[in-house]
């Protein structure tokens, strides 16, 4: 039933991220140039490209991204909270930016929220590969379970160190390991 849900929604995830991926040009704002972007000589953090972002003092490729990720702004003292800018770099940003009008800014990150499932949505086929290691049986309810190795027939007791380590077998009451056919480890082996 999970895998069958899994599957939906990675269905789900690339038919939303199919549709929404040709209207994200229809919707975004349009770029906007260096010169409209600096008016009066000042960065406007809520519409300047990266480009014009990156031009800044201290603030490079990664920091740009991040800026545009935290739009809108209200204040430049927001860099700090929103975008993770040290006080010192947004001191020193603070004469050469503005924070003006940001309208067209949230419809960018609307469209942008809806393809970002889409990478993990792909990854999710290889969920299975992980579930492989279920197969190893949990620890016993109780005292006096042992660990039955359907491979050797042969049951260890609980602080022996094959106990719940071999590859295949499971938790028993040593009643239900005898009637089953399994012996009792030797004494003196491998025990800690």
């Amino acid at each position: 039933m999970q895998k069958m849900i899994g599957r939906i929604a990675t269905c789900l995830g690339i038919f939303v991220f199919a549709v929404l991926l040709p209207l994200s040009g229809a919707f975004a704002a349009p770029q906007t140039t260096g010169k409209a972007a600096t008016a009066a000589g000042l960065v406007n953090l809520n519409t300047a490209p990266q480009a014009d972002l990156e031009k800044l003092p201290g603030i490079g490729p990664a920091t740009a991204k991040k800026i545009i990720a935290g739009r809108p702004y209200t204040s430049v003292s927001e860099l700090t909270s929103k975008a993770g800018i040290p006080a010192a770099t947004v001191q020193k940003l603070s004469p050469q930016v503005t924070v003006g009008a940001g309208t067209a800014t949230p419809a960018v990150k609307s469209v942008q929220k809806p393809a970002a499932p889409a990478p993990t949505a792909v990854k999710t086929p290889a969920a299975p590969k992980a579930a492989a290691p279920a197969k190893v049986a949990a620890p016993p309810a109780g005292k006096g379970m042992v660990w039955a190795n359907s491979d050797s027939k042969i049951y260890h007791r609980e602080g022996s160190y094959w106990y719940g380590k071999t590859r295949a077998g499971s938790y028993m009451t040593e009643a239900e390991a005898v009637k089953a056919g399994y012996r009792a480890a030797k004494p003196g082996g491998k025990e800690q």
